[in-house]
């Protein structure tokens, strides 16, 4: 339900510095056709302090019952209708008021026609101003139910993206340690400890959707030692960034996906020594991370094959930025790379 319009002190004040108004004006009409001054200042009270609970009856009554569109007509012959009330009450307390007050009350029947008039008028401008607020508020309240709605929504999509990373790259892990158990224990058992300190670290960052550069790169170079465990000296990793770099933030764990899609494409099809170089430099109010990777035109395909990786980063920058364009890929001659730009909070 809305509130009142004028539940607020501020609309109190303009509502009441309407009325003072008006009742001073109409003091002043009466004074000019000659009536004394308690005449008039008793009848603009009495009138107007009437037409004022009507006013407020209305405005309360449309909290409860805002009619539909084409349906206007209601409300007009509900003005109507008070002010008919509000007509007969006038008469009836200034007959009682000013009983002896020949005059004044003849110049109250000729003209009460004219004033039901006016007071209709105040009414039906006071019901529209009302109809207009709460329809305003309801609007209001709709979009904000919407928004809320959507941010659940992105929100529910971005962690299930970010559950969707973890089987992926346990199950790989676990193969790994399982085939190198029987050739390498102490190997396995290092990289147990390290896939455990990974997942840890993994666990506290679900709390925050943003970290600085330095955190994510220390949780990824967690993931790297995985890995060289798995590709022993064929990976090598080259990280270049500034240190005020470092102190830019980006969404938790954005970098992995990639790096591990680097590393499926430098690393499946060749025996060789491999470098994945990841550089980071900052452009305006833009972190900027660049990922390279070599790559065999003949065996690879990293336009066609880039898989869940580049899908969840793109995806995820998407629902937190709404925007496409913060994602590219490029190759050329054997080298792979994909630029990411990540907007700085303000």
């Amino acid at each position: 339900m809305a509130s009142s319009p004028l539940g607020t002190l501020k609309n109190k004040s303009i509502f009441a510095a309407a009325w003072l108004t008006w009742s001073l004006m109409q003091v002043k009409i009466l004074q000019d056709w000659g009536f004394s001054a308690k005449v008039a200042v008793i009848d603009s009270l009495v009138s107007n302090a009437l037409l004022a609970a009507i006013t407020i009856i209305i405005a309360n009554s449309l909290r409860y019952y805002i009619p539909k569109k084409g349906k206007y007509i209601y409300i007009i012959i509900i003005c109507a209708v008070k002010c008919g009330i509000w007509s007969a009450l006038v008469k009836y307390a200034m007959g009682n008021i000013f009983p002896g007050e020949t005059v004044y009350l003849q110049f109250l029947n000729k003209f009460m026609p004219i004033r039901f008039d006016i007071a209709l008028l105040i009414t039906c401008c006071m019901a529209l101003i009302c109809e207009l607020y709460f329809t305003l508020e309801e609007q209001k309240d709709s979009d904000l139910r919407k928004t809320d709605a959507e941010k659940l929504a992105r929100e529910a999509e971005l962690y299930k993206l970010r559950q969707q990373l973890q089987p992926h790259f346990l199950f790989n892990s676990l193969n790994s340690i399982s085939a190198l158990i029987t050739i390498q224990p102490a190997q396995a058992r290092k990289m147990i400890q390290q896939l455990s300190d990974f997942l840890r670290g993994t666990l506290k960052k679900e709390e925050n959707l943003w970290i600085s550069l330095d955190d994510e790169l220390q949780h990824l170079q967690l993931y790297l030692d995985i890995e060289k465990v798995r590709f022993g000296h064929r990976l090598n990793t080259a990280v270049n960034s500034s240190e005020a770099a470092g102190k830019l933030q980006l969404p938790s764990m954005l970098l992995q996906p990639l790096v591990e899609n680097a590393i499926k494409f430098g690393l499946y099809d060749t025996t060789e020594e491999v470098t994945i170089s990841i550089t980071v430099v900052q452009e305006n109010n833009y972190l900027v991370v660049s990922i390279q990777n070599p790559f065999d035109p003949e065996t690879s395909s990293p336009k066609q094959g880039t898989g869940f990786g580049l899908s969840s980063v793109q995806r995820r920058l998407y629902l937190m930025f709404a925007r496409h364009d913060l994602l590219n890929t490029q190759h050329t001659e054997n080298q792979f790379t994909t630029v990411i730009k990540i907007p700085q909070p303000i």
